[in-house]
Formats: structure tokens, C-alpha cells, sequence
């Protein structure tokens, strides 16, 4: 049941779990400014605030076959720096929410697909789902956090023959890399999603929002910092009620 954003960004509540579902089937869900700025909206709802995990997804057919690059390509350097400040900041705001965040995903995940894919914490995906960075085909790069991450997830090497290759890959080959977590069945990638989320949400919300920041921070930091970072945090958390 939609409550807002209507149109090409629809959410809604099962539970304690927030579903956000794009919109724009026709299209393949073509992330276009006006459908970032729905999606930017859309976080920043009662329905997600109050929730204690999303599942984020593109509906039954396909999640997102990539970033609507036609809007920027007349765009100066100024107001392209412009848009990452405004609707581009969708995949930082998406990765910064305090609540675990599932992608469930099926059909085409490219280029901007896959960078908000990879945005979120976990990922499942039906057998039939395809992933790839196309964006050196057209003679650009993925730049909405897509090359740091898929970095961080598969290592260097790998990064390197997927992003500069621009070539697809498929469920067997993600689930290997870890770029997904899980294969759900055929057609099973939302009620597969729903419940991890589901599993989720049934721990502790401060628990939940403490560890996911340990975890993004300890990405980055030298093993001391890390190692400190988890002993304040579980400080912090032991005298809190689960």
C-alpha cells in the first residue's frame, strides 16, 4: 500500500521493515535526476525514519539498468559538482541510513543500479539478475561511490577487470565475488529480501546502528583504530537494554 512519493518512487510499511520500490518499469527504472531526488525524498520519510530495516527494490521485472547519463552530458563541471550536492547524494544518504538496508534484485543491476545496490548492506538476487559497469563504453566512470565499493568488496584486481572491461556478470559470479549474499529462487528476490530484513529488525535498533558504523568505519582504518573502535562500542552498547 503506497503512502508517499507516488510515482516513481513508492514506499510503504510491512511491519517494522520500510519498502521502498522504484517505479519506472517502462524505462527499466532508469535513474534520472527526478526519480533521485523521488528516491532522496523517499529516505527521508516517516515510514523509513521510524523503521528498523528497508528493503530497497525495483519491483518483479528488473531493479535498475543503470544512471539516465543523457541529463548530464550538457551539464558544466559546476553544475554537475551542483548535482552530486543535491539528487546525487541519494547513494551516500542510502549507505548513511542507521537501519540495515536489503537490495533485492532481479533483471538488469548496471551501472547507477549496481552503485545503489551496492549502497545498501546486503544484497540478494534472483537467478536471473545481470550486474555490470558499462559507463567506460560510453567514456565515463561510475562516480556514485561505485568504484570504492565494488573495490572494497571483490579487491583491486578484480575491480580493475570489471570496471575497465565494462563487461556483465551473473548471479554465480556475484554470489562468488560476494557482490551478493544470497541467490533467493526465481521471482523470490523481494519475500527472500523481506525476510532478512524481517530477521533484522528483530534485534536491537542502537545495536543494529552502532555495529553497521563499526563496520563501514573499520573499512577504511588501520587495525589499532578498528580494534578500538569495537571496544567503545561494545562498551558503550553493554550497559543498554537489547
Amino acid at each position: 500500500m503506497p503512502t508517499e512519493n507516488a510515482g516513481a518512487v513508492e514506499v510503504h510499511r510491512d511491519g517494522t521493515v520500510a519498502v521502498i520500490t522504484l517505479r519506472r518499469e517502462r524505462k527499466r527504472n532508469a535513474l534520472s535526476t527526478h526519480m533521485e531526488a523521488e528516491l532522496l525524498g523517499a529516505l527521508r520519510t516517516t515510514e523509513v525514519r521510524t523503521s528498523h530495516a528497508v528493503v530497497l527494490t525495483g519491483g518483479e521485472s528488473v531493479f535498475s539498468a543503470g544512471a539516465d547519463v543523457t541529463e548530464l552530458r550538457s551539464m558544466t563541471p559546476e553544475a554537475i559538482a551542483e548535482y552530486y550536492r543535491a539528487s546525487g547524494s541519494v547513494y551516500e544518504v542510502l549507505a548513511g541510513l542507521p537501519q540495515p538496508t536489503v537490495s533485492a534484485i532481479t533483471g538488469y543491476c548496471l551501472g547507477g543500479g549496481l552503485e545503489l545496490a551496492l549502497a545498501t548492506d546486503i544484497r540478494v538476487a534472483d537467478p536471473g539478475a545481470v550486474f555490470g559497469f558499462p559507463e567506460i563504453g560510453i567514456g565515463i566512470l561510475p562516480s556514485s561511490g561505485g568504484v570504492a565499493r565494488i573495490t572494497r568488496i571483490v579487491g583491486v584486481g578484480r575491480a580493475r577487470d570489471l570496471v575497465l572491461r565494462g563487461r556483465r556478470f551473473d548471479i554465480a559470479e556475484a554470489e562468488r565475488w560476494g557482490v551478493v549474499s544470497e541467490t533467493a529462487d526465481p521471482a523470490g528476490h523481494i519475500a527472500h529480501a523481506l525476510r532478512i530484513a524481517h530477521d533484522l529488525a528483530a534485534y536491537s535498533p542502537l545495536a543494529l546502528s552502532v555495529t553497521k558504523q563499526v563496520l563501514t568505519l573499520s573499512a577504511d582504518t588501520p587495525h589499532h583504530a578498528a580494534l578500538l573502535l569495537e571496544q567503545l562500542a561494545y562498551s558503550a552498547l553493554n550497559k543498554t537494554t537489547p
